[in-house]
């Protein structure tokens, strides 16, 4: 286990779940098929991810037991996901990841919830099941997580939550095609016959990709300056996303200075490091064979370095579903979710903001608000996140709220919540409490009493400021929340920097920097960016996480800086216009400067700069996209006097609806992610999309998924969408056959979305899952 999970938790804890594994293995008709390597690795974990840990496995056996009586192991597998699609629906949020009690009680979840919940339900009745995951798509922004379970002699796939008529089927299997790393961890040492990527101390991370998509080898080998091999240099495989190389995993070289990796077809950055010096290398998966990287050769600060990444092509395998097993399974959807609908129709649905954020878990926000009527708990409360206000507990608010001294938010970063100011102010004494009440003496008496493990492969999920104040013993990460956890508890104003990461406390309105290393903390010295942005290749104002990023080189390796402004799952964040063109504090060092614009086809025209941040002193760098970066020509025909029906009923054409001109046209299936996904992104490129001013039509493919739009629109599932939306239905298919003159070589998914003008010419197409959808419908839009 981690360390956390076995200080954070009692033995009691463990042997209750562990007995319940065991009477679902005795239970289950299948427990007896299972093999030990699989029980012991795929049910008997309780951790899925970084969830907090609950008492789920025995709260879900008691629900699905009967559900799964009688059926063998594949159908009980399914009949599970369909269970868990009563409780459980999507919705993006922030990274923090809720145990699946949490997800029950509030019946939202981003993916990686979604799957964390799905595998510890199917755990639950003695299936193995793994949480598998994308770090990062290819193809387009964002990432994903579904849920691999094991029947009858092998492993099949499935959407979390997301039911279908049969395994191995998702709306993912053609973005699946695409990826270039498929990852999952499995607790301990494991020796099964997937390709293992990692082996830490109590885990085991192993590459799946080979499960969803033709792949190729890649020997790399590292070395110095002086070309010779370098043995341990770390070696980060990058996937381009979010305008950022992403470090999807690492390995480390063998005594020859090499490594290799198994990926999808496509390209990526390969990044080694050995004693803060480093240097890095495009890879093409299926045209490089073995390719060299030199580490500690000199930078050019000057030069930029253009790079072109192109993701794996599609290969999608869909299996077959009859008609009936469709209708049927369509029966089953709507009906589960009528069910969610009704609990969740139990939620406070207006009046106070804090009431209606919590969801199910309203009750503890409510009973706390009744005990307390005052301001200070509507600070409190205030101070959480979102996510905080649904599954945080009335021990935890106690907790601060009577801390009368402390810094009143009880978070630090994404570690679980616990009563920790009480518990700290009952084991200091009072001479303690006033001695470390000096920022300096905290420091020093946190260097002198905590321990911090050095182990950099293993997995480190937070513990818990409690534990590591009992135990003495922790990882870097749990030492930087514990130290500002007590920091707050004694009233000294400290944080962990959302930005930069580093850990800081205020200090006559100015945060310094904390230093458990070094001899003494300050300020660190600062300079100033300013980025000049041409506008010269259609993108007015470029994103910071859609068209840049930065990151600092730290120990060789980039650290992005988190500009984040929204709360959602990925994305988000500053713009040049407002952050970036008039300047930026940035700590000194060096940095890199990430930039682009990701084509329709999903590959991306790349530009690297190098920079230094001296102190005092302003450096200024050009914002490169490439002016190639969004060629918009005519690739396909659109018939503008195809048929939909209007909301009142009629028949209607596109063009009696639009006008001469240019428009979007989008079809939906609602209340699936991937057009989740697209809603959100047209009311986050709400303002640019109405400056456009030509109408969007969205089109449901039935009246139930029209009524059902209208319903998730009025709850506020998709935000605001543009005022120049227009809503209709595609009852006879007409729309969706003028999508498919334009997919001639393969099936089309939903949401399916173009931008053509009324003289039947297309300029852009999107089929399936696309992550900034908005953003593309806008530089489109700039381009005609």
């Amino acid at each position: 286990m981690p360390l956390a999970d076995s200080t954070d938790y009692s033995r009691e804890f463990f042997e209750n779940q562990v007995h319940a594994s065991f009477v679902a293995r005795e239970e289950m008709p299948w427990g007896k098929d299972v093999p030990e390597l699989l029980f012991k690795h795929f049910v008997l974990p309780l951790r899925v991810n970084n969830e907090n840990l609950d008492t789920s496995r025995v709260a879900f056996y008691r629900e699905l037991k009967p559900r799964v009586e009688g059926l063998g192991m594949k159908e009980a597998i399914l009949e599970v996901n369909h269970w868990c699609h009563e409780k459980v629906t999507y919705q993006p949020s922030d990274a923090r990841t809720f145990s699946p009690l949490a997800s029950v009680r509030t019946s939202l979840g981003r993916c990686g919830e979604e799957s964390t919940f799905c595998v510890a339900a199917l755990r639950s009745v003695g299936i193995p099941a793994r949480q598998v995951y994308t770090p990062r798509w290819a193809h387009t922004d964002d990432n994903h997580a579904w849920v691999e379970a094991w029947a009858d002699g092998q492993w099949w796939f499935l959407g979390a939550c997301e039911p279908e008529p049969v395994l191995n089927l998702g709306w993912f299997n053609a973005p699946a095609s695409r990826a270039m790393l498929m990852h999952t961890k499995v607790f301990g040492h494991y020796e099964g016959p997937e390709e293992v990527v990692l082996e830490g101390p109590n885990y085991t991370e192993v590459n799946l990709i080979d499960n969803y998509a033709p792949t190729a080898k890649v020997k790399i080998q590292v070395l110095d300056a002086q070309r010779n091999p370098l043995e341990g240099a770390r070696v980060y495989f990058m996937i381009y996303n979010y305008a950022e190389f992403y470090p999807a995993l690492s390995k480390y070289t063998d005594g020859k200075g090499e490594t290799s990796l198994s990926a999808g077809l496509g390209d990526m950055l390969a990044w080694a490091v050995k004693d803060g010096a480093f240097g890095f290398k495009k890879i093409s998966f299926g045209k490089d064979s073995e390719v060299q990287i030199i580490v500690g050769e000199d930078i050019n600060l000057d030069l930029p370095l253009n790079i072109d990444i192109v993701p794996p092509g599609e290969t999608a395998n869909i299996p077959e579903v009859t008609a009936a097993q469709r209708a049927e399974n369509d029966r089953r959807f709507a009906y589960e979710d009528s069910l969610r609908h009704a609990y969740m129709a139990t939620f406070v649905q207006e009046g106070d903001e804090l009431l209606v954020k919590s969801m199910g878990n309203h009750k503890v926000i409510e009973d706390f608000l009744a005990a307390h009527p005052d301001s200070r708990a509507r600070e409190l409360l205030q101070s959480l996140s979102t996510k905080d206000l649904r599954d945080v507990t009335p021990d935890i608010l106690e907790d601060s709220y009577n801390a009368q001294e402390s810094i009143l938010c009880p978070r630090v970063e994404n570690e679980f919540l616990t009563p920790y100011k009480g518990f700290f102010l009952s084991e200091l004494s009072g001479d303690e409490r006033a001695e470390l009440s000096n920022p300096e003496a905290l420091i020093k008496w946190v260097k002198e009493n905590i321990t911090v493990l050095d182990e950099p492969k293993a997995w480190k999920i937070p513990q818990s400021p409690i534990s590591v104040f009992k135990y003495r013993r922790c990882y870097a990460n749990s030492r930087d929340v514990f130290f500002v956890a007590l920091a707050r508890t004694l009233g000294i104003d400290a944080r962990k920097d959302p930005v930069t990461g580093k850990i800081q406390y205020r200090k006559d309105q100015t945060w310094v920097d904390v230093n458990f290393d070094g001899a003494q903390t300050k300020t660190a010295p600062q300079g100033t960016l300013k980025l000049i942005y041409a506008n010269d290749d259609g993108v007015d104002n470029p994103k910071y996480y859609s068209h840049f990023s930065i990151s600092k080189i730290v120990d060789g390796k980039p650290q992005l800086l988190s500009f984040d402004e929204e709360e959602v799952d990925m994305g988000g964040g500053m713009d040049y216009q407002h952050a970036f063109k008039n300047g930026i504090s940035l700590d000194e060092g060096l940095y890199i400067l990430t930039s682009g614009n990701r084509l329709s086809n999903g590959s991306v025209p790349v530009t690297l700069q190098y920079f230094t941040i001296e102190d005092g002193k302003t450096t200024e760098r050009p914002l490169i996209i490439r002016k190639s970066a969004f060629g918009v020509g005519v690739i396909g025909d659109f018939d503008s006097e195809a048929k939909f029906t209007s909301p009142e009923g009629e028949s209607v054409s596109i063009l009696s609806q639009t006008g001469r001109g240019f428009y979007a046209i989008g079809l939906l299936d609602i209340g699936k992610e991937p057009s989740n996904h697209a809603l959100n992104d047209l009311s986050r490129a709400r303002e640019n999309l109405q400056k456009w001013g030509r109408p969007i039509i969205l089109l449901c493919t039935s009246e139930a998924q029209y009524k059902k739009l209208l319903d998730e629109i009025k709850a506020g599932r998709y935000g605001t969408l543009p005022s120049n939306v227009i809503f209709g239905i595609d009852k006879d298919g007409s729309v969706r056959a003028q999508f498919e003159r334009n997919y001639r070589s393969g099936s089309t998914r939903l949401p399916l979305f173009a931008v053509a003008d009324t003289f039947n010419k297309v300029y852009f197409l999107s089929n399936g899952y696309t992550i900034g959808l908005g953003e593309q419908l806008v530089d489109v839009s700039r381009n005609l």
